[in-house]
């Protein structure tokens, strides 16, 4: 079944990535904007934990992972975003959906390769402001309307390969290849003038990485095991090809605007440090049954920088984020209940994002809940995750994001290469 619809899923994702706008933070401006990728919906359901291995479902966190896998599978996510934004006068509302990844896992012997598209980051906001010029009797002489826009993000294609060294461990890693264009303007004009400004920069964005993982499990007793995992990505470079124009415009009855006059003024191309990132976990619990597990993530921020030179009012900071989840599933090959064969899952997850404005850090907290619900005679489930949290604050002329993120997969999994005995 895999097989008939796998290349109109690729042709429909890759043809809405390039399309979709993943956020509405204004947060999004700074580096490369929002880090939106936390893992498959089922990891992510857990706190965003990858330390549990699965045979059917592709772990996309670590690439040691992929040895673990039995059947050829193809997963994919999209998540539909609810943010309420606010500061301490005003606050607003938005909503996106978004797909988050489509990936291929096939098992080969001792080894499994992965390959697929990630939305990596994503820039997307909408932001209007109007103030006034008054006199000395405090009469309004003339308004100054400011829009700004930004939308793009920075995309990853990956190849990965696990292999199993021995039955306790697995070991794995991913060569990426990241590209994406990322577009912010800044409009403004007064009622009292003609002719209004706009600024649009924009950063055609390639590079390459690397994931390097490795996995271990093993049994404490007969009835429960102990498991662990271990990513490191090095340090990588992005490079950015800049460019700048300013936009003499008039706005039209209809709210269009039309461009009377460019000049494309020389910018700088750049080159953004991707940091470099190390994660632990470890995890315990009974196989199909029952696992809970930690997990802490190390990011050094601090190299990141901006898209141009001159983004100033904001600086980056070496970041963490702490995972705790798990899942339970009532009796895993229940005839007379499918409620019994569902998969329940949940986490918490809390980070320092790396983002500092007005020398304070932007804070996520979230709590996740999830269920893998299979379909009966088939491998294949059906994953669904909410999450509810909160990044930022409203105070120090900053934002609180509030925000409900509704996620649904779909993990297809079966055997191909073999050989039929009946046509």
């Amino acid at each position: 079944m895999i097989k008939k619809i796998i290349v109109s899923v690729c042709l429909l994702f890759s043809l809405a990535t390039f399309a979709q706008e993943g956020t509405s933070s204004p947060y999004s401006f700074y580096g490369i904007g929002d880090i939106k990728f936390k893992g498959s919906i089922e990891n992510r359901s857990m706190g965003s934990l990858s330390v549990f291995p699965d045979s059917i479902h592709i772990n996309i966190q670590n690439p040691a992972h992929l040895a673990s896998l039995k059947l050829t599978g193809l997963a994919i996510g999209a998540t539909y975003a609810n943010t309420k934004s606010k500061t301490e006068i005003q606050e607003g509302k938005a909503r996106r959906t978004a797909l988050d990844y489509l990936v291929i896992g096939i098992p080969v012997g001792k080894a499994g390769i992965g390959f697929g598209l990630i939305p990596y980051s994503s820039v997307g906001y909408k932001i209007g402001k109007t103030s006034y010029v008054t006199n000395s009797n405090n009469d309004t002489v003339r308004s100054i309307y400011s829009k700004y826009n930004g939308i793009g993000g920075v995309n990853k294609v990956f190849l990965g390969l696990g292999y199993q060294l021995t039955k306790k461990i697995n070991v794995g890693a991913n060569v990426q290849y990241n590209f994406g264009t990322i577009e912010t303007t800044d409009l403004q004009y007064q009622t009292d003038l003609q002719y209004g400004s706009r600024e649009t920069n924009v950063s055609d964005v390639r590079g390459v990485n690397v994931d390097l993982g490795i996995t271990y499990q093993t049994k404490v007793n007969a009835k429960y095991s102990f498991f662990s995992g271990l990513t490191y990505t090095p340090e990588s470079e992005l490079t950015l090809a800049n460019t700048r124009d300013i936009d003499v415009v008039q706005l039209l009855s209809s709210s269009a605007v039309q461009v009377v006059e460019r000049q494309t003024i020389p910018v700088q191309d750049t080159k953004i440090k991707l940091p470099a990132k190390l994660s632990f976990g470890t995890g315990f619990g009974q196989v199909k049954k029952w696992l809970v597990g930690g997990e802490i993530t190390l990011l050094n921020n601090s190299v990141m920088s901006n898209r141009f030179t001159d983004i100033n009012g904001a600086t980056f900071e070496n970041a963490v984020r702490y995972s705790l989840g798990g899942f339970f599933i009532p009796n895993y090959n229940s005839y007379s209940s499918y409620y019994k064969r569902i998969v329940y899952r949940g986490g918490l997850r809390y980070e320092n994002t790396g983002l500092v404005i007005q020398n304070k850090s932007i804070n996520d907290f979230a709590a996740n809940i999830g269920l893998g619900m299979p379909l009966s005679g088939t491998f294949t489930n059906i994953n669904i995750g909410l999450e509810i949290g909160k990044r930022g604050t409203k105070y120090y002329n900053l934002v609180e994001e509030n925000y409900i993120n509704l996620s649904v997969g779909l993990s297809l999994s079966d055997k191909w290469f073999v050989k039929r005995k009946f046509d």
